[in-house]
């Protein structure tokens, strides 16, 4: 890691102490969330158990603007305007969205390759109902690129959708010639970025798309169901809008709360659709603990800086390539760097002895996954930030042991029972009752802290040090969500956070 790596792995040690002592290589399927995230979420969950603005609307008001803060977060991430940002519930969603909004024709083409997930299969294929077809670009080496697609363009192409970083191998196209030919031809480019936002650095400005689509829950560590829609300024007016809420209209006062008060308001009104982004969006109460979990998950990406993420993983896929070559194990993934993100997929054996390694790797206590499409695919391991050097070792050193088990001798080996739970799954469940407790003993220090500032206003007021009721009010919460345990870590916690003053 090169500039300021000490900031950068203090903000892993922070954010994902769990982590650092355990080894998960499976973010392309769900990443993990930040500390940061979970508490984003869990401090809104708390919030809504009251209402702490003088009313309702006010309340309903909060929670729409913590759940718009996602806007120019992603927007920031992608080097976007946050007007052109829609938040949807995944990639899946974006797509759905895009697709239902392009004018396209009965005739008219989609163009994708054989390496696409089947989310990307399923929602450009039900356009057929509407005439619209759909054609498949074969690949035989595991890669799309320009020139591919320039074979299979012709007068009824519209729409070219493509994976940036396709979820089997790991292959990461090349944008920037793509959008130029799709730019040259007139054709929409529509880019799915699961794979990639989060694991590498992608501008609009730079590389100009016409719609990209992300879901949080991959790169992005945000597991809550939000994701982002990104929607070209100069495509939207071309664009179908969708039947849409009245929170993708213009409000005829300043808030839809003060629009509400007006006697003339009519549930029939002249309306003015936005024409920013939001008006893709459903336009009512929206998913607000998602939104805000995804601002939160941003957040940590932007502090750590897409590009140094990328250096980290371009060297931790760096030293795994080089460790499977060196143990003759087929790499599956491209070996260019331009052409990597995150993924590393490796074979050793089609179909079921990959399927068999997986689960050798899980019993060492090493998340991985095993994903192919169009007969491309393999182990698939997922090298994110919060990953180190050791994990790549750890890897390597279960594949040895993988290896020894494979070697034939007199008498066939027992077959693994992969149900039991061997003593590595044992460590690996220790490890995350330790960052539990890490996070418990940082919880008491930060109520202890609290409870003493509580204590000296009293104090300073000439009132008493302790409130009976108020403790009485702790106790009686405790109990109700943990019974006779809740009430005697409430007296512990009460005890220890009275302290000295």
């Amino acid at each position: 890691m090169a500039e300021d790596s000490d900031g950068f792995r203090q903000c892993i040690a922070r954010e994902f102490p769990a982590l650092t002592r355990q080894t998960y290589f499976d973010t392309a399927c769900i990443g993990i969330a930040s500390r940061r995230a979970i508490r984003a979420v869990s401090d809104f969950a708390h919030s809504v158990q009251y209402c702490p603005e003088i009313s309702g609307t006010e309340q309903h008001s909060r929670l729409n603007t913590a759940r718009a803060s996602a806007r120019p977060l992603a927007a920031r991430l992608i080097g976007a305007d946050p007007s052109d940002i829609a938040l949807v519930e995944s990639t899946t969603h974006g797509l759905a969205v895009a697709a239902q909004a392009l004018p396209l024709q009965a005739g008219e083409e989609v163009l994708m390759c054989d390496l696409e997930f089947i989310q990307m299969g399923v929602v450009w294929g039900q356009l057929s109902r509407d005439g619209v077809k759909v054609r498949v670009i074969p690949t035989s080496s595991g890669a799309i690129t320009a020139d591919m697609v320039r074979q299979y363009l012709g007068p009824k192409v519209r729409v070219l959708a493509v994976s940036s970083v396709q979820w089997t191998n790991g292959f990461r196209a090349d944008l920037a010639s793509l959008a130029q030919l799709c730019r040259e031809q007139g054709i929409w480019l529509v880019v799915d970025a699961a794979q990639h936002l989060g694991a590498c650095p992608f501008n609009v400005k730079e590389t100009p798309v016409d719609v990209l689509a992300c879901g949080g829950h991959k790169w992005l560590n945000s597991p809550f169901g939000a994701g982002i829609l990104y929607l070209s300024p100069r495509i939207r007016d071309r664009l179908r809008r969708p039947i849409s809420g009245f929170f993708a209209v213009r409000a005829p006062e300043r808030t839809w709360g003060e629009s509400f008060t007006r006697p003339d308001l009519l549930p029939l009104p002249e309306y003015h659709f936005t024409d920013e982004a939001v008006a893709w969006e459903i336009g009512g109460t929206g998913n607000y603990p998602g939104a805000i979990g995804l601002a939160a998950s941003i957040s940590v990406i932007l502090e750590l800086q897409p590009h140094r993420i990328a250096q980290h993983i371009a060297e931790l896929t760096d030293h795994l390539i080089e460790g499977l070559d060196r143990r003759g194990i087929e790499v599956v993934s491209p070996r260019a760097a331009h052409h990597r993100a995150g993924i590393v997929t490796f074979s050793v054996g089609q179909g079921a002895p990959d399927v068999a390694l997986m689960k050798h790797l899980h019993q060492a206590g090493i998340a991985v996954g095993v994903r192919y499409i169009s007969g491309v695919g393999g182990v698939r391991v997922s090298c994110h930030a919060f990953n180190s050097a050791h994990d790549v070792e750890q890897l390597l050193e279960a594949l040895d042991a993988w290896a020894r088990l494979r070697v034939p001798r007199r008498a066939p080996a027992p077959a693994p029972s992969y149900g039991a739970r061997p003593a590595t799954e044992i460590v690996r469940q220790r490890t995350l009752i330790d960052a539990l407790d890490d996070d418990l003993m940082g919880l008491v220090a930060a109520r202890e802290l609290v409870s003493r500032g509580i204590q000296r206003s009293r104090l300073g007021e000439h009132g008493a040090r302790t409130d009976l009721t108020r403790e009485r009010e702790v106790v009686e919460r405790f109990y109700d969500r943990l019974g006779p345990s809740g009430t005697r870590l409430a007296l512990e916690l009460l005890r220890m956070s009275k302290g000295h003053t």
